[in-house]
């Protein structure tokens, strides 16, 4: 399969809502809304073109992946980071390594922006593959409950989460409804 990760444009949005709408349809801890989500995040302050990626396959797009602008406070100060969600595979293709694909090239634009780090809520067999670890060992938590081995970061820097502490402050877009 010879599959394109590129930048998603605005011609791929609606490609890229159905493909998000499908690609949750069926998993048990989902609120099935990550499309809007998405239609959300783009029109935010916490959107960046850059990172928001999709994976294309005979001019089809067949997956992607969203990181946004998020914050991690403590009574001092605050820090920047990034979040990833969600990433996407039109399930017909699930288990092909495009996901993989998409957090790959995601790192490694987010490094060349210069971001430091990435937060996740996932799946705990999945993201340790790409180095993410369990949140509460960088002694940041989350604005809610979550079981830990689903809450993960990831250093994108070496030791760039090693001195902060805090709770993640999400953008408004991820609670609206």
């Amino acid at each position: 399969m010879n599959i394109l990760i590129r930048q998603e444009n605005k011609t791929d949005y609606t490609s890229v809502f159905n493909l998000i709408e499908q690609a949750f349809k069926t998993v048990p801890f989902s609120d099935h809304k990550e499309h809007f989500l998405v239609e959300r995040l783009r029109k935010s302050t916490s959107y960046i073109p850059e990172l928001s990626l999709v994976a294309t396959y005979n001019e089809t797009v067949i997956g992607h992946i969203l990181l946004t602008k998020i914050k991690i406070i403590n009574e001092k100060t605050e820090f920047n980071s990034l979040a990833l969600a969600p990433v996407s595979v039109l399930p017909e293709y699930h288990k092909k390594g495009i996901g993989s694909l998409l957090i790959k090239k995601a790192h490694e634009i987010a490094k060349e922006l210069r971001h430091q780090s990435i937060i996740l809520i996932g799946h705990e067999d999945y993201y340790p593959k790409f180095g993410y670890k369990q949140l509460h060992t960088f002694n940041i938590k989350l604005p809610f409950d979550v079981p830990k081995e689903n809450a993960m970061a990831i250093e994108l820097v070496n030791d760039s989460l090693k001195n902060i502490s805090g709770t993640v402050v999400y953008p408004k877009e991820f609670t609206e409804a």
